[in-house]
């Protein structure tokens, strides 16, 4: 072990694929499905419902419903790899009940002074129906939420009471950049909860008129209401109107979460015997991945894949494939995963393009299959007690780079097999 990097965290396994018993012609062409680190929710959104203030306010108060608690954007959680939850009468401080009206009645008594920690509504687990939470018949199961319990504003003191309650039962807010050792029904739910959270964090005002917004459908949307009583004067009989705004008008009068597509791609070479990965300078020696970029708009996947890998290797490619996806709530990228193969005069490599790469090059397929068994690890981690030093490293299977060159050099991909 380098001794360079901290305990490596327990790696979790990953979410089985929907339905991955059942035969199928899909199945049998392309292979078993592929479902990587943060999907895989047990959670049914019902995403219909949430305009429903009545639904959301029912299942805020309910006995059973499960609040993931954020500081700062880190969860609270049991241990590095189970999240915490608390009850509504440990949140209801905080956040009371703001589902009391009709959606359209909240929006038409918006304050942008009156500040409410924010509230995201997951899902429900159909899988707890007996005794749970049931709407319309239809609906059951146990709700749960995300809740920002940062100290702000007019909730700071509940929010610190509620702080030292949980972190004097021994509950902690886990640390770090990225959470990537939760199981994995749990680091799905908590991608969705961070994700929608620090979205509503970074968009207080509207991108149309500059004005503030309000969170709508459960924590989905945000709205540019077209008063603000915080703009009422003294003996007025109602706050005025806000300049029109372009959000209002239309199919585009809310904004909705952003997520940026990433394509992220395995190379292989033309005879399928070797894989090409690179580098980038801040990472740990002999530390190498997939390349990856952000997809660019009026660009279509396979495009993306062989822009990026030209100029960050100079490697063009011929046919790409896409293999999965990943969601990956740092802050809101779905990572498209996708095999690549070069064009027979277009291996040479060359980084005089794009600085972002340090080093890239060829690896054959035994190499990687050597570092997928004994050097993988999180970037901040040592590897495994059986990596020699100088060899290859590479990224824990959490992350879809390592399952796209797992389908390479160990899943048949490339060979004559008509399967993922």
């Amino acid at each position: 072990m380098s001794g360079s990097g901290s305990k490596k965290l327990p790696i979790p396994e990953l979410p089985e694929p929907a339905h991955a018993e059942l035969d199928s012609m899909l199945a049998r062409k392309f292979g078993k499905e592929v479902a990587n680190y943060f999907s895989g929710s047990p959670l049914n959104r019902v995403s219909f419902l949430r305009p429903d203030t009545t639904f959301l306010s029912q299942a805020l108060k309910h006995d059973t419903s499960r609040f993931i608690l954020f500081k700062d954007l880190n969860p609270l959680v049991k241990s590095a790899d189970k999240l915490a939850y608390a009850s509504y009468k440990d949140v209801e401080p905080a956040v009371g009940d703001p589902f009391t009206a009709s959606e359209d009645d909240i929006i038409k008594q918006f304050n942008s002074t009156s500040y409410r920690p924010q509230l995201i509504f997951l899902g429900l687990d159909e899988s707890k129906k007996q005794g749970g939470f049931a709407y319309k018949e239809h609906y059951a199961g146990q709700p749960y939420w995300a809740l920002d319990i940062t100290p702000r504003a007019s909730v700071t003191e509940a929010a610190e009471a509620l702080i030292k309650k949980v972190e004097g039962e021994g509950l902690y807010f886990a640390q770090g950049r990225m959470q990537l050792s939760l199981i994995a029904p749990e680091a799905a739910i908590y991608a969705e909860g961070r994700h929608l959270l620090d979205w509503n964090l970074r968009n207080p005002y509207c991108a149309g008129c500059g004005h503030s917004t309000l969170s709508t459908h459960g924590g989905f949307k945000r709205t540019c209401p077209p008063k603000d009583l915080a703009d009422k004067v003294a003996d007025a009989p109602d706050a005025p109107d806000r300049p029109p705004c372009a959000t209002r008008t239309g199919v585009s009068n809310l904004s909705f979460p952003r997520t940026d597509p990433t394509v992220i791609m395995a190379v292989v070479s033309h005879d399928g015997q070797r894989i090409m990965l690179g580098r980038q300078r801040r990472w740990p020696p002999h530390w190498y991945s997939t390349l990856a970029g952000f997809l660019e708009p009026a660009e279509s996947v396979e495009e993306a894949v062989r822009r990026e890998v030209w100029e960050e290797s100079g490697i063009h490619l011929g046919r790409v494939v896409i293999h999965s996806t990943q969601p990956w709530p740092y802050p809101a990228n779905l990572m498209i995963g996708a095999i690549g193969q070069a064009v027979p005069d277009g291996e040479t490599v060359h980084l005089g393009h794009d600085a972002e790469l340090e080093d890239a090059k060829w690896f054959s397929f035994d190499e990687v299959r050597e570092a997928l068994r004994i050097g993988t690890s999180g970037l901040g981690e040592d590897p495994g007690p059986d990596y020699k030093p100088g060899g290859l490293r590479l990224p824990p299977s959490t992350a879809i780079a390592n399952q796209l060159m797992r389908a390479v050099v160990l899943g048949g991909f490339v060979s004559a097999e008509a399967k993922i």
